[in-house]
């Protein structure tokens, strides 16, 4: 690889200008040989206003038109679970690099079809799961190879986010699809794969205290693992303070708690504190950048084909909290 190639530079286009789509730009900023490019918005003044933050920035009310306008290295996709499936396509029928905001869908028929036109195509992607760039992610998962686990429990603990389409699970897939994927997509990245899964939800708070509620606001994922362990994965979205998020791994030889803040490793008679000194943000977009500019994936943590494993595990939650079964996942 040549000087010149390392050093070009890569125009990015960001699809959602809503908190995450901006985080992303933000960064991207500041990185060198890195220029935020396009903005594609619901509407042209959101755009507009989006691209008005960077130097020779676009701003477009359509993604086509964006795609059409601007040669782009690589778009990020920051958007709500209801609204993918068109964009991921059209990037890939084009060749262009993705990185996607999680979760990538609601159910599993959007999810399959970009998954297999990915693999057809061999395109390099990313999927936001920044947990799994921590430093103490990578702590834990180095204690856990000394270690044998015997069972886990997660927990996504907080309130309901304001966004008309949170509420809806048409809208947002409910809380185990929309948030505590990231507490799955842990399991799976410091445990391993999920074989089996029970699920059991409510509606106890917040379809009283808000309109148009039809997400679960507590609930609770019974998963067994391929390796025999077995977790307990909790969440609400109905309480208004002492919110809180992680995933403790009950090992031989104590517990593992890991959070975004870090990692306590709890032995007999010993507490040791591993904090994250890095942004897991950016190590993602160095991964992911890296790959689009050499060609080589190996940094990226979460491929679209990784994360849709993780997706399999948080619809199967939904559809056996539906029907009151368990969900295998083997084969």
């Amino acid at each position: 690889m040549t000087g010149g190639w390392k050093r070009m530079t890569l125009n990015i286009g960001i699809i959602g200008t809503g908190w995450f789509g901006m985080m992303h730009a933000a960064k991207l900023a500041q990185m060198e040989g890195v220029k935020v490019a396009a903005f594609a918005a619901t509407s042209q003044e959101k755009a507009n206003a989006a691209a008005a933050r960077h130097e020779g920035a676009r701003g477009y009310a359509s993604v086509v038109d964006m795609l059409d306008d601007r040669k782009l290295d690589a778009v990020y996709i920051c958007l709500p679970p209801f609204a993918h499936g068109d964009i991921e396509l059209a990037l890939i029928e084009r060749g262009i690099p993705f990185l996607v905001e999680k979760p990538i869908g609601i159910g599993m028929e959007t999810p399959n079809a970009i998954v297999e036109a990915v693999k057809r195509k061999g395109l390099i992607t990313s999927v936001g799961y920044h947990f799994r760039y921590m430093q103490s992610t990578d702590r834990a998962k180095a204690l856990l190879e000394e270690r044998k686990l015997g069972m886990a429990i997660g927990y996504w603990m907080g309130g309901m986010p304001g966004v008309s389409w949170w509420r809806s699970m048409e809208g947002s897939g409910g809380q185990f699809v929309e948030q505590t994927t990231h507490i799955v997509d842990l399991l799976r990245y410091t445990a391993g794969e999920v074989h089996e899964v029970y699920a059991a939800y409510g509606d106890r708070i917040m379809k009283e205290q808000a309109e148009g509620v039809t997400v679960p606001d507590v609930g609770t994922v019974t998963l067994k693992l391929a390796s025999g362990a077995v977790a307990s994965i909790n969440n609400t979205c109905a309480i208004p303070a002492g919110d809180r998020s992680g995933l403790h791994l009950y090992t031989d030889k104590g517990v593992l708690e890991l959070t975004g803040q870090g990692l306590v490793d709890i032995e007999a008679g010993k507490r040791t504190e591993y904090g994250n000194r890095m942004d897991p943000y950016e190590e993602e977009n160095k991964a992911f950048l890296h790959a689009v500019r050499t060609g080589d994936a190996s940094l990226i943590r979460s491929t679209y084909e990784d994360a849709w494993l993780t997706h399999r595990v948080t619809a199967a939650a939904n559809e056996s909290a539906r029907t009151g079964l368990p969900i295998s996942l083997e084969g």
